[in-house]
């Protein structure tokens, strides 16, 4: 499955109200770090039918990033039932992420 872009406009219908578990990147053009982790979040979605996977960035989408308490990036998150299940704070190995996924 493709990674989406999610903003403040779809957020409700693609995270919030979705059958299956959503995995949330938070990143910014200009962090470094978060064009690092970029490929291993396209990997997870490849590799992953079950879960939904989708960006959001912080500069175009503060009001996300505020209301969820985004103070460092990358940050993963993980909702589940529209609730914030797990987070991952800075980059970390692909198998961080799969872990946070069973």
């Amino acid at each position: 499955m493709a990674v989406m872009t999610i903003t403040k406009d779809n957020f409700e219908a693609e995270v919030l109200t979705a059958q299956q578990p959503v995995l949330i990147d938070f990143w910014a053009a200009w962090c470094g770090p978060c064009k690092m982790m970029g490929p291993v979040i396209d990997q997870i979605a490849e590799e992953n039918e079950a879960i939904k996977v989708g960006k959001i960035n912080i500069d175009e989408q503060q009001e996300l990033a505020m209301k969820y308490g985004i103070m460092s990036i990358p940050t993963v998150v993980l909702f589940e039932n529209g609730q914030p299940k797990e987070t991952s704070v800075g980059l970390v190995p692909k198998e961080s992420i799969e872990k946070m996924l069973k």
